[in-house]
């Protein structure tokens, strides 16, 4: 079943506990989205909090998906720059797509509503996203138009001995 996407939701206590649990869920089965397993719903809270109080301050906008029961299924933070000279693009964090919906063409359904999101915010000429090495997202996100910009080898430490590359990936909306 397709999700239905909204851009900009009222954030609800639904939403809130929504995304809560579908960032644990996530990052308990090995999604990278700034956490890594084992992770609880406690740990996951103030990261949570910094994302609605920077959309609270118009610094970021939400997409989010549900699915057909009204669960909150995908998300996707699109958050602007706030140096003056870099306006004209935004970036995209905490791409989510629930591990029960995995394979389904979610995650590309989900990039897709984040660009037509990103598509309707005034003088926005690309998105930007960082991504963990070593997990084959970067062709996940090349599929969805993105194209490497860039690469810092080893600039994330998941765990000693355990480092990977930032990865930086770019869409022109132009």
């Amino acid at each position: 079943m397709p999700l239905t996407y909204t851009f900009d939701p009222a954030v609800t206590p639904a939403l809130r506990d929504g995304i809560l649990d579908l960032w644990t869920d996530v990052s308990n089965a090995g999604g990278a989205v700034g956490f890594v397993s084992p992770v609880t719903r406690e740990e996951v809270r103030p990261a949570l909090v910094r994302q609605f109080a920077s959309m609270a301050e118009g610094r970021s906008r939400l997409v989010v998906g549900h699915d057909d029961e009204g669960r909150v299924a995908a998300t996707a933070f699109l958050t602007f720059n706030t140096h003056h000279l870099m306006t004209h693009w935004i970036w995209i964090y905490t791409v989510m797509v629930h591990p029960r919906h995995q394979g389904e063409g979610h995650g590309r359904d989900l990039m897709a509503a984040a660009e037509r999101a990103a598509r309707t915010l005034d003088g926005v000429e690309a998105i930007r996203l960082a991504c963990r090495g070593g997990l084959g997202l970067e062709r996940f996100y090349a599929s969805c138009g993105y194209k490497e910009v860039g690469r810092v080898p080893g600039a994330i430490r998941v765990a000693p001995g355990d480092d990977r590359d930032d990865v930086i990936m770019l869409l022109s909306l132009t």
